[in-house]
Formats: C-alpha cells, sequence, structure tokens
C-alpha cells in the first residue's frame, strides 16, 4: 500500500511544468539552481518529483513578483537549505526598499502638489530697482531666487553642479538666468530637500519631470508608479502566503533527498 501511495505522488517535470507554462528544462533549470528541493531518481537515472516540488516551484513563482527573481532564488534557497532566519532577512530587505519607494513616490506627490497650488513668483515679482530680475530676459537671478525659497545662492549653485538646475548665462553678464522651468525645478528640490533627500536621489526626479514637459504630464507617470508600489505590496502578500504553506509542508515531509 506505501508504495502504490508514494507512485501515485511521483511527479514527472512535465507534471511541474505543465500547470505554470514552462518547459521541463525551465523546471530542471529550477532544481540546479537550488529554488526546487533536489529530485529523486528513477533507477534509470529520470528525475521523480513530489507534491513538496510542485509547492516550490508555487512558491517561487509567487514570490517574483512581489521580490524580482533574484531575491525570490535567494529566499528560495535559503528555505531549501534550512536557513529560514536568511529567508526572512531577505524578505525584510524587500519590504524595507518597499517602504523607501512609497515614502520617496510621497514625498514627490507631496513636492508636486506643493507646487500647483503655491502661485507662480514670475520674473514680474522681483522688487523693483532691486536688479534681482534679468533686464528683458524673463527670468530671476540666483539672488532673488535664493530670497523665494528662502536659502542661500551657494545651494543654488551647489545644486546646479548636481545637475538639478541648468540655469542660462546672461550675455552681457554672465550673471546666472532662471526662467520658470528653472524655478520649477528649484522650488521641487527644494522640497524634497526638506524632506531629507540627497542630491543624488532628487537628480532622477528632476530629470522625469524635465522629460515628461512639465508636471502636469508626469502626474500620469505617477499614478502609474502608485499602482506599480501598489501591485507589488499585494504580490508580497501573496508570495508570503505560498511561502508560509511551503514552510508547512516541509516542517510535514519526512528528512530526504530534498533537503540539501
Amino acid at each position: 500500500m506505501g508504495r502504490k501511495l508514494q507512485s501515485r505522488e511521483r511527479l514527472r517535470p512535465i507534471d511541474l511544468a505543465r500547470g505554470h507554462g514552462l518547459s521541463t528544462q525551465a523546471v530542471r533549470n529550477y532544481e540546479e539552481a537550488g529554488i526546487l528541493p533536489a529530485a529523486d531518481r528513477t533507477p534509470h537515472g529520470h528525475r521523480t518529483y513530489a507534491p513538496l516540488h510542485a509547492r516550490a516551484l508555487r512558491t517561487f513563482l509567487a514570490l517574483v513578483p512581489g521580490h524580482g527573481h533574484r531575491t525570490a532564488t535567494s529566499i528560495m534557497r535559503a528555505v531549501n537549505r534550512g536557513e529560514t532566519d536568511e529567508a526572512f532577512r531577505l524578505i525584510d530587505e524587500s519590504h524595507a526598499q518597499l517602504l523607501d519607494d512609497r515614502r520617496t513616490l510621497r514625498a514627490v506627490e507631496d513636492a508636486l502638489r506643493d507646487l500647483a497650488s503655491a502661485p507662480d513668483p514670475g520674473p514680474g515679482a522681483a522688487t523693483p530697482g532691486s536688479g534681482a530680475v534679468a533686464p528683458g530676459s524673463g527670468g530671476m537671478f540666483v539672488g532673488d531666487l535664493a530670497g523665494r525659497l528662502g536659502i542661500r545662492p551657494a545651494t543654488l549653485r551647489k545644486w546646479e553642479r548636481a545637475g538639478l538646475l541648468r540655469p542660462r548665462r546672461d550675455p552681457l553678464t554672465g550673471y546666472r538666468v532662471y526662467d520658470g522651468a528653472d524655478v520649477r525645478d528649484a522650488r521641487m528640490a527644494h522640497q524634497l530637500r526638506r524632506g531629507g533627500y540627497l542630491l543624488e536621489q532628487i537628480a532622477p526626479l528632476i530629470a522625469q519631470v524635465r522629460s515628461a514637459g512639465g508636471l502636469e504630464p508626469l502626474e500620469a507617470a505617477l499614478r502609474n508608479w502608485h499602482d506599480r508600489v501598489s501591485a507589488r505590496g499585494r504580490a508580497m502578500l501573496a508570495g508570503a502566503a505560498e511561502l508560509e504553506a511551503y514552510l508547512h509542508e516541509r516542517g510535514r515531509a519526512p528528512a530526504t533527498r530534498h533537503d540539501r
């Protein structure tokens, strides 16, 4: 009776592959990579799998959308070696990265909201006779822009060196002249810096605003970003459920070659 039960539970590579649209070679590759426990072999050398292997494959495929292929592979390898603490550490790192992504997204959304609600200072709003606005240039000089943001002119120059701002030079004086797009970028940088973000973190966000052609087109990209972050969070939940089931099943399985 025991032999018949064992025979019914014996699975071929095609049995694991078929339900997930995979090739049998992919299943073998997953085993070689440590994603699946080691297979048993028939007297003729053919691989035979058990329901535990099918559960491992489902777990790995459920982990990939939330953690990525590389981290999901490392998680499964750790579990199959019996190193559950290492697997949990890898999962914690993924959650920490997702939290950081959420905070960055929220900071960008807050910065854009502040920019949209704040009045545009415009070059005409400079103090009369101050010389802060480049005459006839349609832009602002560094002192006026720094004053409006409540920062030092040296900070604006530092942001320029970091690629956050790209002011042009007045042909007569050589002074920096900040046009409307520069003012927008400076205000966004200021908001993000107040939120604790580093210049190297802000630079790609400013580049996104530029490539999108302004703030309004970027809103669609932010909505897409928001959707992807939410989808990743849900995928992590789904992966966690499968991993818990796999850990439970491994705990019930007898010690065999399944444990590397």
